[in-house]
This record gives structure tokens, C-alpha cells and sequence, in this order.
């Protein structure tokens, strides 16, 4: 009897936001793929896919199977795991259908991204998966700011989420902060008190129709919270 071949589950770079940083990879797959599995906010917004829209016109997605998948924000992991497992079962019946799926996520897949969770799952129960590169936010931040993110070839880099902010500010070189959101107040504090705020920038929702830019905090900071994809960059 011959079996029946399974999908492959790719995780699809569609850069920070800007169109025009979609990569030629990501948009061929995102072409090829005849399903699309996206991440979508409570109210249903998928920014990922508004850069797919915005990069290859609402005519690349015509005729295609568009799956949104739901993620809580939470830090219970069992509420966390619980939310990977039931959008790996959403994706999880299209494969065994012999059908590829593609999932875009802002920014790079192998960054911070929600992709990584999934495809741990699928992978463990044998699915074939992939991954398409894309631009990094802290990246296109760097380029907005015109400013490199290293100092030479010695020179060492480190990224890490804001929330391990306080373990990584005192090592040397270029300082990465990601996914600041609601923690940004803190960190600004955090980083006066260091006087640490002339070196450092902030850009939120790079690439998106809303980005701001903060090339020196200690001249102007924005007064409250920002988005969740606001990225500060703390120089040596």
C-alpha cells in the first residue's frame, strides 16, 4: 500500500515590517505554500500577514487555506504549552493531508519567534519542517538609527529579551534588548540610573506604518509604554 506523504511545516521570515525587506525565499514559499498559518492577536490582527499583504499584494493570497492561530500572553507555562499544542493541532491535520504550510513571523524565525514552538511539537512526532531567514528587527533598528551594531571584528555583541535586562547590561560591547512592551518604564529607569541613557536608542514597530524612532534617550523617551516589538540598543 502506498503511503500517503505528509506536508512540511516552514517557518517563514517576513522581516520587521518593511515590504521591502521580504526576502525572495520567503515569498516564493509563501506562494507555493497553498496553506498559510498566521498568528493573530485577540482582535484577530495578524501583523505578519499584513506584511505578506502589503509585500505581495492580496492577489498572493487568493485561493489559499488561511489558518489563524491563537497564542495567549501569558508566563504559565501550562497555559503556554496548552496554547502551542492546540495551533500545532490546527496545523498538524493540513500537513497530514499532504498539504505544505507556511507559518510567517515577524522579524527572523529563528529569533524570539512563536514558529520555534510549534515546530519543536511537530518535529517530535516526526513532521518535516523548514525554515526561510529573514532581516532581524535589531537589525533594521540599527539601519534606521545609521549606526553600526559593533565596534570591530573584536568587538562582542549580545541579545536578549528585556526581561533579562539586568543580567546583560554590564557585558562588554553592543547591548541588544528585545520585545520591551510594558517593561520599557522600568528599563528607562534601570538604564538613567546606570547613565546609560545617552548610549542607548529605541526604535518600536520598526518597518511598521507606526515606527518611532529614539536616537538618544537621554534627549527624548517616549512618555509611557510602547508596543510589544520595540528593540533598544544600549552601546558601549
Amino acid at each position: 500500500m502506498e503511503t500517503k506523504l505528509k506536508g512540511t511545516f516552514y517557518g517563514v521570515s517576513v522581516g520587521p515590517g518593511a515590504p521591502e525587506l521580504l526576502t525572495y525565499q520567503a515569498a516564493a514559499l509563501l506562494s507555493a505554500c497553498p496553506v498559510i498559518a498566521s498568528p493573530v492577536t485577540a482582535s484577530g490582527r495578524s501583523l505578519a500577514l499584513e506584511v505578506v499583504r502589503r509585500a505581495l499584494g492580496e492577489e498572493a493570497l487568493a485561493g489559499k487555506t488561511l489558518v489563524p492561530l491563537r497564542f495567549v500572553m501569558s508566563r504559565d507555562p501550562e497555559e503556554l504549552e496548552n496554547s502551542h499544542r492546540l495551533a500545532a493541532d490546527r496545523v498538524r491535520s493540513y500537513l497530514d493531508a499532504g498539504q505544505d504550510v507556511a507559518m510567517p513571523n515577524i522579524g527572523d524565525v529563528s529569533i524570539y519567534s512563536t514558529f520555534s514552538y510549534l515546530q519543536r511539537l511537530l518535529q517530535a512526532e516526526g513532521y518535516s519542517t523548514a525554515m526561510a531567514p529573514g532581516v532581524p528587527s535589531f537589525c533594521a533598528a540599527a539601519a534606521r538609527l545609521n549606526q553600526p551594531l559593533t565596534g570591530g571584528m573584536d568587538s562582542p555583541l549580545t541579545i536578549a529579551p528585556v526581561s533579562c535586562a539586568e543580567n546583560v547590561l554590564d557585558a562588554p560591547g553592543t547591548k541588544v534588548l528585545m520585545k520591551s512592551g510594558r517593561q520599557l518604564p522600568a528599563l528607562l529607569k534601570a538604564l538613567e540610573q546606570r547613565g546609560d541613557l545617552a548610549r542607548s536608542a529605541l526604535v518600536c514597530d520598526c518597518g511598521l506604518p507606526n515606527e518611532a524612532l529614539y536616537p538618544d534617550l537621554s534627549a527624548e523617551r517616549p512618555a509611557g509604554n510602547t508596543g510589544y516589538f520595540s528593540t533598544i540598543l544600549v552601546k558601549e
